[in-house]
């Protein structure tokens, strides 16, 4: 069960000097993610390609993956909204002298377990609600009304139904296009 839910904005900034930027959180009382937003270049970045990697886990660990490839005239501006990430993430500049800015939202979930045995209790609870409907009655099922009654006394009597079939009831005629009523010969 989760108590609060923090919302803190996070921003880095790669460039020639600054090649990689890392989102990382020492704490442990709380579930941490990154949601991303975008990624775009800055005002002075020249036109050449900027490929920006992504790095889960360590970065020293691990190979990155290209994540984005901006360029002045043709992608300035990436839209990132929808990949969560959780820590330790690194952005790492892997061609191009940027400026790139990543932006997103840093989301802190805290852990509460102190009503985990009132959840316990109501779980309970619900399926003894559950466990009382399936052992209701069964209803008894309806009389038969009037027009019921009326539509069962037009069905043929068993007798008819009994009598072998001629072979004209068998094999009806087949549609087609005939010459139908009251058109001339």
């Amino acid at each position: 069960m989760w108590t609060s839910l923090k919302f803190q904005s996070f921003g880095c900034e790669l460039s020639e000097s600054k090649k990689e930027g890392t989102f990382k959180t020492d704490d442990t009382n709380h579930q941490h993610q990154l949601a991303l937003r975008t990624m775009c270049l800055g005002a002075g970045a020249k036109e050449e390609f900027n490929i920006v990697a992504l790095i889960t886990g360590e970065p020293d660990n691990s190979k990155g993956i290209p994540m984005a490839t901006l360029h002045a005239n043709g992608m300035p501006t990436v839209n990132l909204s929808g990949i969560d990430l959780h820590p330790p993430v690194t952005f790492q500049l892997r061609s191009g002298a940027g400026p790139v800015y990543i932006c997103g939202e840093h989301v802190a979930l805290e852990d509460d377990f102190s009503g985990i045995d009132s959840v316990d209790e109501e779980m309970e609870e619900e399926e003894e609600e559950e466990e009382e409907e399936i052992e209701s009655p069964v209803k008894p099922a309806k009389k038969a009304t009037a027009k019921n009654a009326n539509v069962a006394g037009k069905r043929k009597k068993p007798e008819e139904a009994d009598e072998p079939a001629s072979d004209d009831e068998k094999n009806p005629p087949k549609k087609g296009k005939g010459r139908g009523r009251g058109r001339g010969k």
